[in-house]
């Protein structure tokens, strides 16, 4: 290359810089200002399978090697049926399911108390196992996601961001935590549910306002689910991510003495849970008052009795037997954003209801009315279906904030075998 081609050459490329450099002029602030951890290294490539790719803050792509490098600020993407194991420089690890995409937004790992890791998980499926920042800073130890936050607690575990189209009637839209050891902490809409070893955590998606309310009443608070969902299945590398779990405190340990000196102190026990036998034992709900004739009122006000009472007992058998297996129960939810109608089914309602309220203090409800008709059609004769009407108040203490929401409840109760329930059901709340 000739001098004067040399000098076009490097004109040409300052020109071209200096365009970049004012196409981007608000992140080059931005990760200035605001996010002084991007560009710095987050994980190396330990394990991979098939094509996973990252793209820079600049849209520039390129395929991950294993022993290549993936920098704090880029987005990660795994292709269908790959995979990548990432190793972060506290020796924690972030597994990439296939068709996962995330952010590795903020990462230190210095030996300080300023060391963090702050994930956004966009969609799809991680594996994390923390390293020393979850010992040594766990409250900066967190995944966001479209729907949740979820903190740590010395942990393995698997979150997972289930978008609209995987959505179906069994597993909703929204953020799953399953945690493999340890505990995390899944916050959402205002409320939070705890997430033990071999338990999975749920938090709605909130396509509808963010609302407090029990259950017909509280689908949007985060939940615990009853069985994992079938969606989670092990990725390729996970027998080798087991053995390592169980050596990663060690591990880390070791690498952050040798590099800081800095001695973690021995982590503490968790207190034993208390003994179920502790609990005093519930009193059997009495069997439901012989009603002679057909008074509305009198049988609504039965209805109701026995299900407040239930929902106070976290009686579960009481209130499924209140309700008609087949009912679809809609809420119609108001704030200041607008309205929007949910539908859910009866252990759907009931789950949420009882786990809702046991995330609540001083939980105390009031009925301000109530009203009961015959339906329409119905005579004193029949006496087969009965609409009831009630707005109820209900109040307590919700992470140490005061907590209270009106409802306007109706419920179409029909008698079967001697028995009043609840084929339909709708509260509008606000």
């Amino acid at each position: 290359m000739t001098l004067n081609t040399r000098n076009l050459f490097n004109r040409i490329t300052l020109a071209f810089l200096l365009i970049l450099a004012a196409a981007f002029p608000a992140l080059a602030a931005d990760e200035v200002q605001n996010n002084p951890d991007t560009g710095k290294p987050f994980a190396n490539v330990w394990r991979l399978r098939g094509d996973v790719f990252v793209t820079s803050k600049l849209g520039v792509p390129r395929r991950l090697r294993e022993g290549g490098t993936v920098f704090v600020g880029e987005q990660v993407r795994a292709a269908p049926n790959s995979e990548a194991v990432l190793k972060t420089g506290d020796s924690g690890i972030v597994a990439v399911r296939p068709g996962a995409e995330f952010v590795p937004e903020r990462f230190a790992a210095e030996g300080k108390s300023t060391d963090r890791q702050i994930l956004r998980l966009i969609t799809g499926s991680l594996r994390v196992i923390t390293g020393w920042i979850g010992q040594l800073n766990r409250n900066d130890h967190r995944i966001v996601t479209p729907s949740a936050t979820i903190g740590i607690r010395g942990t393995d575990h698997e979150p997972y961001v289930l978008p609209a189209s995987m959505a179906n009637a069994n597993y909703r839209q929204g953020t799953y935590d399953k945690v493999n050891r340890g505990a995390t902490l899944l916050d959402a809409n205002g409320g939070n549910v705890e997430i033990d070893s071999g338990k999975v955590g749920f938090a709605r998606d909130p396509s509808a306002p963010a609302v407090r309310n029990r259950a017909l009443m509280t689908v949007l608070l985060p939940v615990l689910l009853a069985k994992v969902p079938e969606f989670y299945v092990p990725g390729s590398f996970d027998q080798e991510l087991d053995r390592y779990s169980e050596t990663v405190d060690a591990v880390s340990q070791k690498q952050l003495e040798s590099r800081t000196g800095v001695k973690l102190a021995a982590p503490t026990k968790a207190a034993a849970p208390a003994k179920a036998s502790s609990a005093p034992e519930l009193a059997p709900e009495p069997p439901p008052p012989v009603i002679v004739g057909c008074p509305p009122l009198t049988i609504g006000e039965a209805w109701l009795g026995r299900f407040d009472r239930a929902i106070v007992r976290r009686d579960i058998k009481t209130i499924l037997g209140l309700f008609a297996p087949e009912i679809v129960a809609k809420a119609t939810v108001r704030s200041g954003d607008g309205m929007a109608t949910l539908e859910f089914k009866r252990e759907e309602m009931v789950n949420s209801t009882l786990n809702s309220i046991a995330s609540l203090k001083d939980y105390q409800q009031r009925r301000v009315s109530l009203e009961a008709t015959l339906a329409e059609g119905e005579t004193e004769a029949t006496c087969k279906q009965v609409v009831v009407k009630s707005i109820a108040i209900e109040q307590g203490q919700m992470n140490g904030r005061p907590y209270r929401f009106e409802a306007l409840e109706e419920y179409l109760l029909e008698q079967r075998n001697g028995e009043w329930l609840a084929i339909t059901a709708h509260t509008t709340q606000r």
